[in-house]
């Protein structure tokens, strides 16, 4: 088997070619600049190099590939400019499609976002019949991964689709970093306070091997949520924190108070809060119960997940404390 891998620098990407090499696989890196090599150096693939505005680039990098990981979707971050987000990362989707197409790949494992998973209607954990309703939310990253979740499950025949929807990843490799940066800033005694709220915690190690059992066992047009544990994002700073031996997060914020600064740093011109605080609104706690029927999905201890994740970042130089 050889596959492509669309993001093999980024956090989940990379992970994945490990993984999947790891499966036995051939595994065919593709990136932007030819230089970067992620938190994967030690993984013997195939680098190409090619970008997602660039059929023709996708076109070389899959051809002769049976299967695409596409997790190398744009980060839109600019709340301000959403349909130019949205039309941006939709056309990026095409290109994928369409180089798939003419490369003759059988299947394409898209990796999405937990945004993408609405609010459910009824007393349960969020599950995948439950779907983001656009405009709930002025950011731009959420509304362009639906759109580009919703395009790819729209052209799910050819090649095949599947959608990946992972919660909060976090792990080792977060090179960037993304999700990662609650742990590290953390472990750094960056947050004396926080506020109320739950996410749903994974391992990206976790992630990349449902990716892996997709290929074989994953139903065409079906998103399966890869999720953890259902925590309040104060129990994983104290993890944290007590893992790097620095104090505890102990002033909470109410709810209402962390909206209202949302307000009004929006209101701030060329100011933007990261996307992943400014949607805090909806984050919940969801169900991985598919993925664990139909995939095999497991999750490892939170803890482990954290304590690895601080190692990591401390072998990469990334950890200096406050103190």
């Amino acid at each position: 088997m050889k596959v492509c891998v669309l993001g093999a620098t980024g956090f989940i990407g990379g992970q994945i070619a490990r993984a999947a090499h790891e499966a036995g696989w051939r595994v065919r890196a593709v990136r932007r600049n030819p230089k970067n090599v992620g938190a994967i150096s030690d993984v013997p693939v195939e680098w190409v190099t090619a970008d997602l505005v660039n059929v023709d680039s996708l076109r070389r990098a899959m051809v002769g590939c049976d299967i695409v990981f596409h997790a190398a979707a744009a980060y839109p971050q600019n709340f301000r400019q959403i349909d130019r987000e949205i039309a941006r990362s939709r056309a990026e989707m095409d290109n994928v499609l369409q180089a798939s197409r003419t490369a003759r790949v059988s299947r394409i494992i898209y990796t999405s976002s937990i945004t993408t998973i609405g609010k459910p209607h009824e007393p349960r954990l969020a599950d995948e019949r439950d779907v983001y309703r656009s405009g709930s939310v002025r950011s731009a990253y959420t509304e362009a991964k639906f759109a580009m979740e919703r395009l790819a499950l729209r052209e799910s025949r050819t090649p095949d689709m599947i959608v990946m929807v992972p919660s909060a990843v976090f792990g080792p490799g977060d090179i960037k970093p993304t999700t990662g940066v609650v742990i590290r800033d953390a472990a750094r005694g960056r947050y004396p306070i926080y506020f109320d709220a739950t996410i749903n915690a994974v391992d990206v190690r976790d992630v990349a091997l449902s990716h892996i059992a997709a290929v074989a066992k994953g139903r065409r047009a079906e998103r399966y949520i890869l999720g953890g544990h259902n925590v309040a994002i104060v129990d994983i700073l104290r993890m944290a924190c007590q893992a790097a031996g620095v104090p505890e997060p102990r002033i909470k914020l109410p709810r209402g108070l962390v909206s209202g600064v949302i307000g009004v740093t929006d209101a701030i011109p060329l100011f933007h809060l990261p996307e992943n605080f400014r949607t805090f609104q909806i984050w919940q706690a969801v169900s991985s119960q598919k993925a664990q029927t139909e995939l095999g999905h497991t999750a490892r201890p939170l803890e482990e997940t954290v304590n690895d994740t601080i190692a990591w970042f401390r072998q990469a130089g990334m950890l200096a404390t406050t103190r």
